[in-house]
């Protein structure tokens, strides 16, 4: 993950925001409460946790990434911007997360995947491990590439072309084990999908 990241997290926040539709309707989908936590599994840059930060200005806010090079990015910027006291940055693999070793507590309010299971290989096990750090009454949730079903075929065939050069496949199933992990932990989930299927966003509530 380093190799990927070494040189490209200096330009990704830029170059992303055309292409990672949905990350900013999730945010306020979340719609966090007064006191509540948040746990990002692979935050990159610290982007998204920048954002809830400011959207959520009374809770606390968790970030892990495999990645050390994204996280120097994620601690610059959050430096700068003086949120330093409300998230805290890991180094973790988001299929094994000792989150009271690394955080102090064993749960979250909240955690949210936004763009990182298409990049995690065993994205079940990811999702899996996510579902077992919500606390009793807590909620997952995700935005991710969609399967681009109801978009041009030459378009589509492109855009996973291009994605594959940066180790980004889109997912399929993600939906049913949403399900499989509702039926698990007695949650409901709500699974749709973004601009003709370019995205998909979903929860588990």
């Amino acid at each position: 993950m380093d190799d990927i990241y070494r040189y490209q997290r200096h330009i990704y926040d830029l170059s992303r925001k055309y292409y990672l539709l949905g990350r900013d309707q999730l945010l306020r989908e979340i719609s966090l409460t007064s006191g509540e936590t948040l746990l990002e599994m692979g935050c990159g840059t610290g982007r998204n946790l920048i954002k809830a930060a400011r959207l959520y200005p009374e809770t606390k806010l968790y970030g892990i990434d495999l990645s050390e090079e994204m996280l120097a990015t994620a601690r610059k910027s959050i430096a700068r911007a003086g949120l330093q006291d409300r998230i805290t940055l890991a180094k973790a693999d988001a299929t094994r997360v000792d989150a009271q070793a690394l955080f102090g507590c064993s749960d979250f309010d909240h955690v949210m995947f936004s763009y990182s299971l298409s990049m995690i290989p065993p994205w079940n096990a990811a999702l899996d491990q996510g579902a077992m750090l919500l606390a009793p009454k807590g909620q997952l949730h995700l935005v991710d590439f969609g399967q681009q079903e109801h978009l041009p075929v030459l378009f589509r065939r492109v855009l996973l072309k291009w994605l594959a050069a940066f180790h980004v496949e889109p997912r399929v199933g993600m939906d049913a084990h949403l399900q499989h992990l509702a039926q698990q932990y007695s949650r409901t989930v709500r699974f749709r999908s973004l601009y003709r299927g370019y995205a998909v966003i979903g929860s588990l509530a």
